[in-house]
């Protein structure tokens, strides 16, 4: 039988940072257009949309490579991820750091385009993003690391549009960290056997045979919360249209999931992103 030709190195670094998965790019991103949307009162202008997606998009690869560069231990001894690049040995630790840093200075200089609040909270942005991969060895609940991580696009559009972050973006931070807990939830149910086996701290394995009803709850305070703050701030119909849109998705998610299925788990998690593009639709259309 002919053998497979070996990948090139630009395949295996794609691989590296999910350029074939964009799903964490999608969850990253909607919430934080959504804040640029509110800090601008509407349209940010194209400087700060290009800005904050192509921003986005890279330090979402460069986690990638860190965080598969501090769990290459752990998934290689998971089904899942026995394969990735560093932890099956194709890429190097090196290799991976270097790139992981490449593509974060490359949105740093995205970031110095903006306003010196914005590059200031991006240095607590990078902060979060390389404790979080560490944070399993010793939370219970990681995932709220990762909730920080993942919402910190927030204060960063209202310090790049208003030079400041104002208490309402802590809020919107706040109640967007729900969301992540949610989403990685499910996610952390597709391995749990394989977490449980080798030690990993989830969220899953912490809320026991409550994690479905965690999950849910979870779901109502991220919408709730952006809910209250959309009242707030006079968005209107259309938003709560939006928000009643991402209610409906996450109740379809609840009968991915309540069965704990790997692949139903698994597909929740991987199409959470529309909950995300509904409350960002909402916000947009009710700012027209």
């Amino acid at each position: 039988m002919a053998t497979l030709p070996a990948p090139s190195r630009l395949s295996l670094y794609l691989d590296l940072i999910r350029w074939d998965r964009p799903a964490g790019t999608w969850l990253l991103l909607w919430p934080t257009l959504a804040a640029l949307w509110i800090a601008a009162r509407g349209f940010p202008g194209w400087h700060l949309l290009v800005v904050f997606t192509l921003g986005t998009f890279l330090m979402r690869s460069a986690g990638c490579a860190v965080n598969d560069v501090a769990d290459r231990d752990f998934d290689r001894h998971v089904k899942r991820t026995a394969n990735r690049p560093v932890t099956s040995g194709r890429v190097s630790v090196r290799e991976a750091l270097m790139l992981g840093a490449a593509l974060a200075l490359v949105a740093f200089a995205l970031v110095l385009t903006t306003t010196p609040a914005a590059v200031a909270w991006s240095v607590a942005a990078l902060a979060v993003t390389l404790v979080y991969p560490f944070s399993k060895r010793v939370l219970s609940m990681p995932q709220a690391v990762l909730g920080v991580a993942f919402s910190f696009g927030i204060p960063m559009a209202f310090a790049a549009v208003l030079g400041q972050v104002p208490a309402i973006a802590w809020a919107l931070l706040a109640g967007n960290l729900f969301w992540v807990l949610a989403y990685d939830t499910e996610y952390a149910m597709v391995d749990r056997d394989d977490d449980l086996r080798i030690g990993i701290k989830t969220s899953a394995i912490t809320l026991g045979r409550f994690d479905v009803i965690g999950v849910m709850a979870f779901y109502a305070v991220y919408l709730a919360s952006w809910a209250a703050i959309g009242a707030r701030l006079e968005l209107g119909a259309a938003f709560y249209l939006g928000i009643a849109t991402a209610a409906g998705i996450a109740a379809w998610h609840y009968t991915l999931i309540r069965d704990r299925s790997r692949e139903g788990c698994f597909r929740a998690f991987r199409l959470n992103h529309w909950v995300g593009f509904a409350v960002f639709a909402g916000v947009v259309a009710g700012l027209i």
